[in-house]
């Protein structure tokens, strides 16, 4: 065997997800994503410790002192430490962010692939309920159905799982639709297997890569979605940081006090460009066709 045969063949002998984490670690803006989104994560877990003061501790003789040693991101305008809750916000919205995107699959993914494989009339309903919602701007929708649940953390993230959950219904459904006419469906089919069994042992292991990719963009998404809600008062309520109610808060005082709108805007755009990323690596880690290229 020749020298340039081997690693081909280790090749072919490696696992289909060790060869994308390979070329998702090659990848170095998704890389670069998910180091941002891994501190942020290990932020948001260590705030406690990590965070210099009380997110909520007001005091009238700091009121909206600028960036110093003492003040790392300065004070806002009742006196509280920007950095302590920019960080204490980080778990908000990722709180948000993840919870919400589960919310959507559960909700989204065994509705699709019923819809799929079921057909007929449960497919139309399905789908033109999915069609609807898809028609509708997504945070128009989110805004509606918070505004309707009422204003807490919890019922933004209920209404932003609702808001996402089409978007996997189609997913999964194309799919199912895909996988219906395999052999390996129909032999399940023939074997006995109830319906149930077919779609999540047959079929949902073979979406899980788009899922995934879908998941990560989503939550994206789900974070500006949250910081939107809270910035109209429908997420998290004060005096509980978040970053979407802190740039509410720093819009009074943009001339005077430019550094409130400054960090939480930067983390949002940090943590949103991240996972943005990731999305792109992993789309690419987890394409079959990578290893044709």
């Amino acid at each position: 065997m020749s020298a340039s045969t081997a690693p081909v063949i280790a090749d072919r002998g490696e696992s289909p997800w060790r060869r994308a984490l390979r070329r998702f670690i090659r990848h170095r803006l998704a890389l670069a994503g998910f180091i941002v989104v891994l501190a942020f994560v290990l932020v948001a877990i260590f705030a406690p410790w990590i965070a210099p003061y009380d997110p909520i501790e007001t005091s009238w003789t700091r009121i909206r002192r600028p960036p110093s040693e003492l003040y790392w991101f300065g004070t806002d305008e009742n006196g509280r430490d920007v950095l302590s809750r920019v960080i204490w916000g980080a778990r908000a919205s990722l709180m948000a962010g993840v919870v919400s995107v589960i919310g959507a699959v559960l909700i989204g993914v065994p509705l699709g692939l019923l819809a799929g494989l079921a057909g007929g009339w449960v497919d139309a309903l399905i789908s033109r309920i999915a069609d609807a919602m898809l028609s509708i701007p997504f945070l128009i929708l989110a805004i509606a159905l918070a505004a309707f649940l009422g204003p807490a953390l919890e019922n933004a993230m209920l209404a932003i799982a609702i808001t996402a959950s089409p978007v996997f219904v189609r997913l999964a459904r194309g799919m199912a639709l895909d996988a219906k006419s395999t052999d390996w469906v129909e032999a399940s089919r023939s074997l006995g297997n109830p319906p149930w069994r077919t779609a999540f042992v047959h079929v949902l292991p073979n979406i899980i890569p788009p899922l995934l990719v879908q998941s990560t963009l989503s939550i994206a998404e789900a974070i500006i979605a949250e910081a939107s809600l809270s910035f109209l008062g429908l997420g998290q309520q004060p005096p509980q940081p978040s970053w979407g109610s802190m740039l509410n808060s720093a819009q009074r005082f943009l001339e005077t006090a430019p550094w409130l709108a400054i960090a939480p805007g930067a983390a949002i755009f940090l943590v949103v460009l991240a996972f943005n990323l990731m999305g792109d690596g992993l789309r690419d880690a987890l394409d079959p066709r990578a290893d044709r290229r």
